[in-house]
């Protein structure tokens, strides 16, 4: 049989190879401008003192917003907030000290608490003085109120008043039972945002979290720093009364000196606290404590810049790493200066380098691509919060999120690590891009840390955009997994929130992070010249359908 082919035909399916070759080459253009020597740059920059740890309300936040609005506009991204790159966050600082210490009493027993060592606690209220007289307490097991899980501490209980104690984290962390909540992997009912949330629902005068590692995602030295700095917290009308009066966390060795006043064992509660069946309790314990407040009203900045698309401007694929670190505060072997060079620094090279991508491209994206640097991440996503509560561009036509944050400069890696995998139909084209690049995606091993719910995405994912967290950070291509394991647990341990996050050029090794950007610039070129829009799965929590 005769095969003919007219010329028409031949010149179209020339056109249709032509076509899709161009494409190809820019898509390759735009993977080929990502390299280590302009990370470097901007890291060298973002963590250098000169930014003096680019914390809200100082001088460095001006120098942090002003560099990164000037590399939006250098690389070719429009102001995304009309005219300007500054979108305007109004907060208040609270600057909380205890005075004296603080006291637990039951009967004639007196414990005596040290501020910040034996318990971390400052308040949100917009008030000078917080006075607490005698509050009664109350262990509440894990703190959680979850009727679609059949679960509720607060069950039969009055807390108006009074003070909650509870337990970090979801009981199936304790007990490896994936029936409880999802096992190991934490739910947003195992967040301490959540816990203080919930307290104040059901009318507590206050709540302290029972510190444990594991389940926290990092030891009490954190928390014991934040509760001397400064924090922030957005402006409210009722100036944040709705709010506990006071919020913390006890250590271990505290909460077992608390409990065994009155006979008890944490170790013990816990596990009663992991059975549907445990009824939360009153203790006979009364803890005062004196809180005196500082506090300052201002503005931050969230920076944001966007490429416009062609034929659907106003659908968007957004990139984000938040700006914001510590400042200068407790000083640590001599130094007091708190850069972020990977708490966010690398997170936002890896941004900038996306964002340069898709500015080579010849022929621009049908959607349009956005670069936000929010503020206020690490006082519990405030930025991200209020621009996903005025956003520049519709968020029902926010296509999907893509987020990150503490990237390790350590190499190649064989994994591209999805933090949340099982949220949405986002992992399957995250897969895709893996295999492109001979690596595999696997979901985070460190799931019960929580880190869903730690950064920035999340804000997005509350409103229902699809949203992740990827980058590789279990196997090493060179080292292996145990290696990269140490060196994820050096820096948890060693450099995590502390003055000793540095950029150090000898020792780093950014090609990972190249890697990881040129995957998340695939999949959102893909996303951006096409109609579709990622989906969450059945069994997430974000899922409204």
């Amino acid at each position: 049989m005769k095969i003919c082919i007219s010329y028409s035909a031949v010149i179209v399916l020339i056109l249709i190879f032509s076509t899709s070759s161009c494409i190809e080459r820019d898509l390759k253009r735009g993977e080929n401008s990502i390299n280590a020597g302009d990370m470097e740059n901007y890291i060298s920059r973002l963590a250098s003192d000169e930014f003096m740890g680019r914390k809200p309300f100082t001088p460095g936040e001006k120098i942090t917003v002003e560099y990164l609005a000037e590399q939006l506009e250098r690389i070719g991204f429009e102001p995304a907030f009309g005219e300007s790159y500054y979108q305007k966050v109004p907060m208040a600082e609270i600057s909380s000290e205890v005075n004296g210490q603080v006291k637990a009493v039951y009967m004639n027993k007196v414990l005596s608490l040290k501020a910040p060592d034996d318990i971390a606690v400052t308040s949100p209220r917009f008030a000078e003085e917080i006075n607490i007289k005698g509050s009664e307490m109350v262990f509440a097991g894990f703190g959680i109120n979850a009727p679609g899980l059949g679960w509720n501490d607060y069950e039969n209980l009055d807390v108006k008043g009074k003070t909650v104690i509870v337990l970090i984290n979801d009981p199936g962390l304790y007990t490896g039972d994936a029936s409880l909540f999802k096992g190991r992997e934490m739910t947003y009912y195992g967040r301490w945002t959540y816990k203080f949330e919930e307290a104040a629902r059901q009318g507590a005068e206050g709540i302290l979290i029972i510190h444990e590692t594991e389940g926290a995602g990092y030891q009490y030295t954190i928390q014991r720093k934040s509760s001397i700095s400064p924090k922030l917290y957005m402006q409210t009308a009722d100036s944040n009364n709705s709010h506990c009066a006071f919020t913390g966390w006890l250590s271990v060795a505290a909460a077992d000196s608390l409990f065994e006043m009155e006979g008890y064992k944490i170790s013990d509660l816990r596990t009663a606290a992991c059975s549907k069946g445990f009824k939360s309790f009153n203790l006979k314990t009364k803890i005062s404590l004196l809180i005196k407040n500082k506090i300052v009203f201002n503005s931050s900045t969230n920076i944001a810049g966007v490429l416009r698309g062609k034929s659907r401007a106003d659908e968007c694929i957004i990139y984000t790493a938040h700006w914001d670190h510590f400042g200068i505060g407790e000083k640590e072997n001599g130094d007091s200066i708190y850069n972020g060079a990977v708490d966010n620094g690398t997170s936002m090279a890896w941004v900038f380098e996306i964002g340069e991508a898709f500015a080579r491209l010849k022929n621009k994206p049908e959607r349009s691509v956005m670069l936000f640097f929010p503020t206020a991440e690490e006082q519990g996503l405030l930025g991200s919060t209020y621009f996903t509560e005025n956003p520049p561009l519709p968020m029902s036509k926010t296509v999907a999120c893509f987020n990150n944050d503490l990237m390790l400069p350590i190499g190649r890696m064989r994994d591209v690590m999805i933090t949340g995998y099982g949220q949405s139909t986002l992992d399957e084209m995250i897969t895709e891009a893996a295999a492109l690049q001979d690596r595999y995606a696997a979901a985070d091993p460190n799931s019960h840390t929580g880190m869903y719910f730690r950064s920035d995405h999340f804000s997005f994912a509350r409103k229902g955009v699809p949203s992740a967290f990827v980058r590789g950070n279990i196997e090493s291509r060179e080292h292996g997994k145990e290696w990269t394991a140490k060196m994820e647990k050096d820096y948890i341990e060693n450099y995590y929130h502390r003055p000793s996050d540095n950029f150090e050029p000898e020792t780093w090794n950014l090609e990972g992070i190249v890697e990881d950007a040129k995957l998340s610039f695939y999949v959102g070129y893909r996303l951006a010249n096409t109609d579709y829009f990622p989906s969450w799965k059945p069994g997430s929590e974000f899922n409204r359908q």
